[in-house]
């Protein structure tokens, strides 16, 4: 009988982060079956051949754990009200009436101050990636600034046998055969997956989505659609979702949300409901999708201490011949660019995230905001474990043609102000969205590729039944 695999939670090679059930690294394919199980008793030689740490605190102990507060008992909801909506362009609701404008938002407390970690220079961890306070999570769990991604190194190819005719082989080594998991049987590298690069051109939008340079999944997914109006007009719809990559199962959860709320629009728009109402329909339905992925034996498998829930953020975008409806939960964001370019772009959401509270308090600008560390703790997603769903939602009237751009984060890093994303955007992009997706994703990979990077783009107003992009 083979010994059970370690439990690890990064490669041993090269440091990449692992999912449950890994048999090699999706990085370096490093043959995880092949690391030692650790032993019960402490080892008086570390496995890389140093000595191993003094006791009693020296340097290189064990950082504290940091107790959570109220146990394991679920926090209560925050107390402050959602993000503010966007003063970009003006809005009105379903009867042409002006949306009310949020109250600002109180300041939030100051973190406690941390004790100096004994033997180090380094101050240690304020708290745990995934909830560094009430109604706070990040997107992102914790990761080195550089990714060492190494080459893989295939084992000799002599006495490989040549696999049958139409079985898929190695990318890397072209010998081995590639099996159920994904990984090659002869030198272990991980074949690229389905969903690290995928474009969809419908018609007047276009979308595509991208895994980046640094991540070993993309944890992103997008829905596209049109549909006719009872007055036999068109509207055309983006969604985006992300998902958070510090909860369990981020793919499945910005996949279901993604296909739940397109799947809805199209059914409610040609039933004559209001563009503005069928968006917040749409994130509830979405929500709830999201919400079922935490009671399947899959996430149980999947779950980990450190790790939430399944959750994403969404964003989307309904566009008709005289409306332009957006809503969202989280981070992702809709920006507007005028096809003549003659009134300055603009960007149409407000992030729910640390870095938008502190600007909507005053404590500080949007540059210094989005330069801390905690810029990207969100305040708002979907999932079982989301405080309170608040779907944003805005109407507006613009008065001449336009792009729409629909994005992750993945994007806006690199082109964080509307100017600067229109400086990005092909100025035909009304008439290409598929070539103007990939302009912006190319520009995201260019910048670094940190994170997974979505694009859709849709031209406003929308096009005549049956008129396509060129």
């Amino acid at each position: 009988m083979m010994s059970q695999m370690p439990q690890l939670s990064a490669c041993p090679s090269c440091e990449e982060p692992l999912d449950s059930g890994d048999r090699f690294c999706g990085a370096c394919g490093y043959d995880l079956s092949a690391v030692p199980v650790r032993p019960d008793d402490n080892p008086t030689i570390a496995m890389n051949g140093s000595a191993p740490p003094p006791p009693g605190g020296a340097a290189g102990a064990p950082w504290p754990v940091i107790p959570q507060p109220g146990g394991a008992a679920e926090p209560a909801p925050p107390t402050h009200p959602p993000a503010h909506l966007p003063a970009g362009l003006p809005g009105t609701g379903p009867e042409g009436t002006a949306l009310p404008s949020m109250p600002p938002l109180p300041p939030l407390p100051p973190l406690p101050a941390q004790p100096p970690h004994p033997g180090s220079e380094q101050p240690p961890l304020t708290g745990s990636p995934v909830s560094p306070a009430p109604g706070v999570r990040f997107d992102r769990p914790a990761e080195p600034e550089e990714y060492p991604l190494q080459a893989p190194e295939p084992r000799a190819t002599a006495g490989v046998p040549t696999p049958p005719e139409g079985t898929q082989v190695c990318v890397a080594c072209r010998a081995g055969r590639v099996d159920s998991d994904g990984y090659c049987e002869n030198c272990g590298h991980a074949q690229p997956r389905e969903r690290d690069h995928m474009e969809q051109d419908a018609g007047p939008v276009a979308a595509v989505s991208d895994r980046g340079l640094r991540h070993h999944r993309n944890e992103d997914a997008f829905g596209l659609g049109c549909a006719a109006l009872p007055d036999g007009s068109s509207a055309v719809l983006a969604i985006v979702c992300d998902g958070v990559s510090s909860a369990t199962r981020p793919d499945d959860a910005s996949l279901a949300a993604s296909r739940a709320a397109s799947e809805t629009l199209l059914a409610a728009l040609p039933q004559g409901t209001h563009p503005q109402q069928a968006m917040h329909d749409a994130i509830v339905v979405a929500s709830r999708a999201v919400n079922s992925l935490a009671d399947e034996p899959a996430t149980a498998r999947e779950h980990a201490p450190h790790q939430n829930a399944p959750a994403c953020t969404l964003v989307g975008a309904v566009v008709t011949s005289g409306l332009l409806v957006v809503g969202w939960v989280g981070d992702s964001r809709v920006y507007w660019v005028p096809v003549d370019r003659s009134a300055p772009p603009a960007r149409l959401t407000e992030d729910d995230s640390w870095a938008a509270q502190m600007v909507a308090a005053g404590l500080m600008n949007e540059a210094e905001a989005y330069a801390d560390e905690r810029a990207h703790a969100i305040t708002g997603w979907l999932g079982a474990d989301a405080y309170e769903l608040e779907p944003h939602t805005a109407s507006f009237k613009p008065d001449r043609p336009g792009v729409v751009v629909v994005c992750t984060d993945g994007l806006w890093n690199y082109a964080e102000a509307a100017e600067e994303l229109a400086q990005v955007l092909p100025l035909d992009a009304a008439v290409r969205p598929l070539h103007s997706a990939r302009v912006l994703v190319g520009h995201a990979l260019d910048g670094g590729g940190h994170d997974n990077v979505t694009v859709a783009v849709l031209p406003f107003p929308a096009p005549p039944q049956g008129a396509g992009s060129a």
